[in-house]
C-alpha cells in the first residue's frame, strides 16, 4: 500500500519545514535583532572573529538553508498543484444517459435480495465499436484514443465520423492504393513511383484509428440519414453546415457501395460546403448538380420504363424494376421561395426521397444541429438526439479526393514525393538500392538472438521464439526504424503513428511506448535493441537482425554480380516471401510497401524479358503475379508467354480470373482497358 509511505513522508516534510524555525528561534533568537549599531560596527572590524559574531553567522547560514528548502517544497506542491487542475480538467464528465444508466446500475445491485436467479445464458463480451485501436487481447493497451470517442464513432482533425462511415472511407483508401497496383507499368531502369504520394491527412487519421480494430459489419451508411425525418426538414444552428458537409460525403458514399441511392444538389448549396474545391471536385464526384430547385423537383419525379418521362404521384419503390431507388436532395434556404420548397417537399414525401435544407423552411420542420453533430426536433426535447457525421471544409475536401474519380491530369513531379526505401538508378540495368537507405553494417555473429521480420506478419524473434509486443506503437516504431535503418526523430516517429494529432501532445504517448517496448525486450535479453541519440531513435545492428536488410544486401550483391546472374536474381525473389507488414493496415506503411513490391515486380518482368525460354519466362512472371494479383501489365506479359508456348486456352482463362479478381476487390473490368492478348500490336 502506497498511503503509508506517502503520509510518512509528509510528516517528514512538515517536521523538517517546522522543526529547524522553532529550535532556532528558541535556542538562539532571530537571526537579528536590529540593524547594528556604528559602535558595534567598529568593534567587529577591529575583531571579527568573536564567539558572538561566528553564532551569528551560523545563525544566519542555518537559516538560509531552511529557506532554499521551503522555497524548494513550494514550487514542489505548485507544481503537483498545476498537473491536478490540468487533470482534472481533462477527466470526462458523465453524459445524462451514463449517468442514468449508472444510477440504474447502482440501484439494481444495492437492491438486490438473496432470492435464486434465474439461469441464463452468459452474453457474449462485445468489442467496443469505436475508432479506439483495440487488439485482440483485452489487456492490450490503448494507442489512438484521442482519435476515438466513446459514441461509435472516430474524431479527426476538423470533425466526427461514424464507425460505419469511417469503415467506408477506409475501404475507399484501400481501393486507391489497389488501383495505383492495377495501373503500376513494371520498368527495368526507370520505375515510375510518383504515384506513392500519401493520401490525405485526414484520411490517414481515419486508417491510424481503424488500423488496428476489427472490422465492422458492412453497413451501406443509410442508417444515419434515417434518423432524420421523413420527406423534407431544415437544419438550423451552428452545426448545420458541418452537418451538411457529413452529409454530403455519408450520401457519396452510400452511393458508391450500393448503386441504389443518388445524391441530388444544387450548384450553390456544393460552394457553400467546399468552397474553392467545389468546382475541381464537383466534376469528380459521383452526384447530380443541379441549378435551381425546380430542376431537383423534376429529378425526383420516377420515370416511366417506356417513354423516359417523369410519372407523377408514383412512388419510388413502385418502379417496373421492384427495387426502390433512394434520392437525397440537399439545398440552403437561399435556393428557392416557400413555394417552391413546399412543392419539393410534397414530391420528396411522394417519392419516399429525404429533402434537406441547410438553414431555416418556412413551413417547417426545422431541426436544431449543434457543432457536435447531435440533431433534434426542437418542438420535442424528449426525443432522442442522433449524432451524424460533421466536418469542415478541409476534411470534407480530404475525404471527397479519395472518393472522387481520378484526376486525369499525371501527378507533378515535385508533388510531396514520399521517402521511399530504394529506387532504380537510370545507370543501372536492374534495380538497386539507394545508398542513402542501406542499412548499417550487419552483425557477422555466427548466432544472432533477436531478429525482426518486417515481410510478411511482423514479430520479433528472440532465439527462434516469438515476443508478444503488447502496444500496437511499440511494433510499429521497430517496423519503421527496420524501413529507416538510419534512424529517425521524434517527430516522424509521431507524425506517422498518430497523424493529425497534435505533436506536444504526443511526445509523452511515444515515450511510454519506447519504454514497455524496451521492458518488454528487456525481460527476454539483455540487448540495447533501440539506440537513442541526438534525438533520433536507431536499430542497433550488433544486436538486431532485419530480414528486410538481408533484402536490400540480396539486392546489392545480385546488382554487382559478374556471373551467374540469373541465379542470384533468384535469390533476390526467394528473399522475398510476402509484403512488407502485409497484415497491418497503417497507413504509413503503404507508400514503402508498395515500393518494395514494385522493386521486385520490376525485377520479375526484367528478367522475364530477358529469358530465352519461354516457359522459364512463363514463371518469372507467375512468380511476379503472386507478388501483386493486382497488376495489369504482369497479366498481359504472362498472357502473351502462354500464347507464345501454344497455350491460348490458358491465357483466356487467367484473363477471365483476372478480371474477377479485379471485381471482387471494387475495380471492375470497364475501369481498365480489357487485356487482349492476341493483338498484334501488343505481340
Amino acid at each position: 500500500m502506497r498511503w503509508p509511505r506517502q503520509l510518512m513522508s509528509l510528516i517528514f516534510v512538515l517536521a523538517f519545514l517546522v522543526g529547524p524555525p522553532a529550535v532556532l528561534l528558541t535556542v538562539i533568537g532571530p537571526p537579528l535583532r536590529g540593524w547594528p549599531t556604528s559602535e558595534q560596527l567598529r568593534a567587529w572590524l577591529q575583531q571579527p572573529l568573536t564567539e558572538q559574531t561566528l553564532t551569528a553567522g551560523l545563525a544566519i547560514g542555518a537559516w538560509l538553508i531552511w529557506l532554499l528548502v521551503a522555497y524548494t517544497v513550494a514550487v514542489r506542491i505548485i507544481i503537483r498543484l498545476r498537473a491536478t487542475t490540468a487533470w482534472l480538467r481533462r477527466v470526462p464528465l458523465p453524459t445524462p444517459l451514463q449517468a442514468t444508466a449508472s444510477g440504474m446500475a447502482g440501484a439494481a445491485v444495492f437492491g438486490v435480495t438473496t432470492n435464486t436467479i434465474t439461469d441464463a445464458p452468459p452474453q457474449p463480451a462485445q468489442p467496443a465499436a469505436t475508432g479506439t485501436a483495440t487488439f485482440h487481447d483485452e489487456t492490450a493497451p490503448d494507442d489512438h484514443r484521442d482519435q476515438a470517442v466513446r459514441e461509435d464513432g472516430v474524431t479527426v482533425a476538423g470533425g466526427w465520423l461514424p464507425r460505419d462511415v469511417a469503415e467506408q472511407v477506409t475501404a475507399a483508401a484501400a481501393l486507391i492504393w489497389l488501383r495505383r497496383r492495377r495501373d503500376y507499368q513494371p520498368h527495368p531502369t526507370h520505375p515510375d513511383d510518383t504515384d506513392l504520394t500519401p493520401l490525405p491527412p485526414t484520411v490517414t487519421a481515419v486508417q491510424a484509428a481503424l488500423a488496428d480494430t476489427p472490422s465492422a459489419p458492412p453497413s451501406d451508411g443509410i442508417a444515419a440519414l434515417e434518423a432524420l425525418p421523413a420527406g423534407s426538414v431544415g437544419l438550423t444552428g451552428p452545426g448545420a453546415l458541418p452537418v451538411g458537409r457529413g452529409l454530403l460525403v455519408t450520401a457519396i458514399l452510400a452511393g458508391q457501395r450500393h448503386s441504389s441511392t443518388t445524391l441530388i444538389v444544387t450548384r450553390a448549396t456544393l460552394a457553400i460546403l467546399l468552397g474553392p474545391a467545389a468546382e475541381t471536385l464537383g466534376r469528380r464526384l459521383p452526384l447530380t448538380i443541379v441549378d435551381t430547385v425546380d430542376d431537383a423537383a423534376q429529378l425526383l419525379q420516377p420515370a416511366s420504363p417506356v417513354t423516359g418521362e417523369a410519372i407523377p404521384g408514383q412512388r419510388q419503390g413502385e418502379t417496373s424494376s421492384g427495387h426502390g431507388h433512394r434520392k437525397i436532395v440537399l439545398l440552403n434556404d437561399h435556393d428557392g421561395n416557400e413555394q417552391q420548397f413546399k412543392q419539393l417537399a410534397e414530391i420528396g414525401t411522394a417519392t419516399a426521397a429525404l429533402v434537406v435544407v441547410l438553414g431555416e423552411r418556412p413551413d417547417g420542420p426545422n431541426w436544431h444541429a449543434d457543432s457536435t453533430g447531435h440533431v433534434h426536433d426542437p418542438h420535442h426535447p424528449d426525443m432522442p438526439s442522433p449524432r451524424l457525421c460533421v466536418l469542415d471544409q478541409t476534411a470534407t475536401t480530404d475525404l471527397l479526393t479519395v472518393i472522387a474519380s481520378p484526376d486525369p491530369a499525371p501527378p507533378h513531379p515535385a508533388s510531396g514525393r514520399p521517402p521511399l526505401p530504394y529506387a532504380g538508378p537510370p545507370e543501372l540495368p536492374l534495380p538497386r538500392q539507394v545508398a542513402r537507405n542501406e542499412p548499417p553494417h550487419l552483425s557477422t555473429a555466427p548466432r544472432q538472438r533477436l531478429h525482426l521480420r518486417v515481410l510478411g506478419d511482423p514479430q520479433l524473434h528472440i532465439d527462434g521464439e516469438p515476443l508478444t509486443i503488447r502496444r500496437s506503437a511499440g511494433l510499429q516504431v521497430l517496423v519503421y526504424l527496420a524501413i529507416h535503418p538510419h534512424g529517425a526523430d521524434t517527430a516522424q516517429l509521431t507524425d506517422a503513428i498518430w497523424p493529425r494529432l497534435p505533436r506536444h501532445s504526443l511526445t509523452g504517448r511515444l515515450y511510454t511506448a519506447l519504454s514497455d517496448l524496451r521492458s518488454t525486450i528487456r525481460t527476454a535479453s539483455d540487448l540495447p535493441v533501440i539506440d537513442h541519440s541526438d534525438d533520433r531513435y536507431r536499430l542497433n545492428p550488433a544486436h538486431i537482425d532485419v530480414d528486410l536488410w538481408h533484402l536490400h544486401a540480396t539486392i546489392h550483391r545480385a546488382t554487382t554480380a559478374l556471373t551467374h546472374t540469373a541465379t542470384a536474381w533468384q535469390t533476390v525473389v526467394d528473399a522475398y516471401p510476402a509484403g512488407l507488414a502485409n497484415t497491418r493496415a497503417w497507413p504509413w506503411l503503404d507508400p514503402h510497401r508498395e515500393a518494395t513490391g514494385r522493386r521486385i515486380i520490376d525485377l520479375c518482368a526484367t528478367l522475364a524479358a530477358k529469358e530465352p525460354d519461354s516457359r522459364r519466362a512463363l514463371q518469372l512472371l507467375q512468380d511476379g503475379i503472386r507478388v501483386d494479383p493486382y497488376n495489369a501489365d504482369l497479366h498481359r506479359l504472362a498472357g502473351r508467354a502462354l500464347i507464345a508456348i501454344g497455350e491460348p486456352e490458358a491465357a483466356t482463362e487467367l484473363q477471365h480470373r483476372y478480371q474477377q479478381s479485379l471485381t471482387q476487390v471494387g475495380l471492375d473490368s470497364e475501369s481498365y482497358p480489357r487485356l487482349s492478348f492476341t493483338d498484334t500490336r501488343q505481340l
